[in-house]
């Protein structure tokens, strides 16, 4: 039995990487059960993935769960979130917070209204908590490239997009900034899907967005993210942070030592591939990271030790752990709403900048982010 016992709430692709972790750490987390909206999607569920599921909302609150994962199509994460809240549970929400503005502003005088304090949610935002990014997170936090002025990303997008820029870049969430940007479409081979694999040399047009944000700081990010990036061989992921004594690409650290001799060092990661028997092309290997080292410097070791889960999981589990902890009053919030806010705010303006070819710019108060300055 797990010490956190929680519940799921939807039954699409994106709940079943919380059934994996739970099954991954049984000695950690307890999924009571999964609720579906239909008897017959809860029967195939359990059926196919040997677990609880129902359709009453009234058991599921009846389990009195640390939290419940709402993993409903996006743009009903916003209201699914507000209804679970008002049951007396803790959320984690998918990303994004909203998915427009209505649904954002209303969202927020939820959280702020007098008679809401006591209502928790986290937005389960992972990306910062990739062993890949936390690992570089902290190399730059640490110092090496001086203060950081500006990067190169193609690693997630949108919402997960922006949540990186302001790591890299030490961005509070409530800085202003203006946005532009454009989405080009060309010919691609296809790879994989969610659920398939394609070896037949198919092409279909592809979109790729670029787009530049500028801050009130005077820190500027280049964003580029191809809509085939997340599983394609052929399409990789890039990071490039710049700062006054040195800068990251990728694997590849050059910065100034005291005596401003330039230095060079290889980040090294050791990663464990385990074989599963799943038919997902996606999921028939799964590679753990070990560790992440710069020289003798360990950026990432695991906490919970190897657990067969990928890095997209191992970064959801801290999370989940993480908003148990929260809602037990245990801890602080592992994502505050205030840096979910304003994800799903740049994610708003980069589609409204793309969509009409203008410098778009932010303004933090028309959703009413408190000031963290």
């Amino acid at each position: 039995m797990g010490k956190y016992h929680f519940i799921i709430i939807g039954s699409g692709w994106r709940s079943l990487y919380y059934v994996r972790i739970a099954k991954a750490m049984p000695d950690i987390l307890r999924l009571d059960a999964m609720y579906c909206r239909t008897q017959e999607k809860a029967d195939k569920m359990a059926e196919e993935f040997s677990i609880h599921t129902t359709t009453s909302i009234e058991e599921c609150v009846g389990y009195k769960p640390d939290f419940a994962v709402v993993a409903v199509n996006k743009t009903s994460i916003c209201d699914v979130s507000i209804e679970w809240m008002d049951r007396g549970i803790t959320v984690l929400s998918e990303t994004p917070a909203a998915l427009d503005m209505d649904s954002l502003k209303k969202l927020y005088r939820y959280h702020m209204s007098d008679d809401k304090t006591d209502k928790k949610q986290v937005v389960a935002e992972q990306y910062r908590e990739y062993p890949y990014n936390k690992a570089r997170i902290n190399l730059v936090n640490s110092g090496v490239l001086g203060d950081i002025s500006c990067l190169n990303i193609s690693i997630a997008h949108e919402y997960h997009g922006f949540s990186l820029i302001r790591a890299y870049l030490g961005i509070k969430p409530d800085e202003n900034y203006t946005v532009s940007g454009k989405i080009y479409e060309f010919p691609t081979t296809q790879t994989l899907t969610r659920y398939d694999k394609f070896t037949d040399g198919r092409t279909a047009p592809k979109k790729r967005c670029v787009a530049v944000f500028e801050f009130e700081s005077g820190k500027v990010a280049w964003y580029d993210f191809d809509s085939e990036q997340y599983r394609s061989p052929i399409r990789k992921n890039m990071i490039k942070v710049q700062g006054v004594r040195g800068e990251l690409i990728n694997n590849e650290l050059y910065y100034l030592d005291e005596n401003n001799e330039g230095q060079y060092q290889k980040i090294v990661t050791d990663v464990n591939a385990t074989h599963t028997k799943d038919t997902n092309p996606n999921l028939s290997i799964v590679r753990e990271i070990e560790k992440i080292m710069c020289g003798e410097n360990v950026l990432y070791e695991p906490e919970l030790g190897m657990r067969g889960l990928s890095e997209d999981e191992t970064a959801i589990a801290g999370l989940m752990i993480g908003t148990a902890k929260y809602s037990r009053g245990e801890a602080e919030s592992p994502y505050s709403m205030e840096d979910a806010f304003a994800d799903a705010y740049a994610s708003i303006l980069l589609d409204e900048a793309v969509r009409t070819s203008n410098k778009v710019s932010s303004c933090i108060e028309k959703i009413c982010i408190a000031k963290n300055k």
